[in-house]
């Protein structure tokens, strides 16, 4: 992704997960805005940002964090918000394991009170330990859970998938950690 796609998209993170009132628009309840109203809105405060350049950000980030409307005229995040949205997901049974990187400097938190959504909708996993890895190494150095995800679902707790392929849980209690 090119230099200024990188800064557009953490832009784009910013406003379609956290903080839409910022450049003074609204996403509707399943976090859905028009992508015409956020173009006109970035434009409004600075930022240049055109179709092209949308469809280029949603389809080349690596983590797939956005996607268009099957009729292509809204937008939003897959997941990560901490407005208050509903994605409209479904429960899925999940793998047997699944995987969440964090920084070391978490583990004795996390060993004491679970993997926490904090101020997000859910906890965030993914599918393997690769790309566990990958998202741990952003916040220092990585450290790797591996989540009984089976065990869990068949004690109760539902489990969902982003449209980015991202497992969503509300909490992971200690006893489904195991440290890789």
């Amino acid at each position: 992704m090119k230099r200024d796609d990188v800064k557009r998209s953490k832009f784009l993170s910013k406003v379609l997960r956290h903080k839409p009132e910022t450049i003074g628009i609204r996403l509707d309840k399943n976090g859905w805005v028009g992508v015409e109203e956020l173009l006109n809105a970035c434009r409004k405060h600075g930022v240049l940002l055109d179709r092209e350049t949308l469809e280029r950000i949603v389809e080349t980030n690596d983590k797939r964090r956005f996607s268009f409307s099957e009729d292509g005229q809204n937008i939003r995040a897959n997941q990560g918000h901490s407005v208050p949205i509903d994605l409209n997901l479904e429960p899925m049974e999940p793998p047997e394991r699944l995987y969440h990187g964090t920084a070391g400097r978490y583990l004795p938190s996390i060993r004491e009170k679970g993997l926490v959504k904090g101020k997000r909708h859910h906890v965030h996993l993914s599918a393997d330990p690769v790309t566990a890895r990958q998202v741990g190494k952003r916040h220092g150095k990585p450290a790797i859970l591996q989540i009984m995800a089976r065990e869990m679902h068949q004690d109760g707790y539902a489990f969902f998938r982003s449209a980015n392929g991202v497992w969503l849980t509300e909490h992971v209690p200690v006893r489904y950690l195991k440290e890789k």
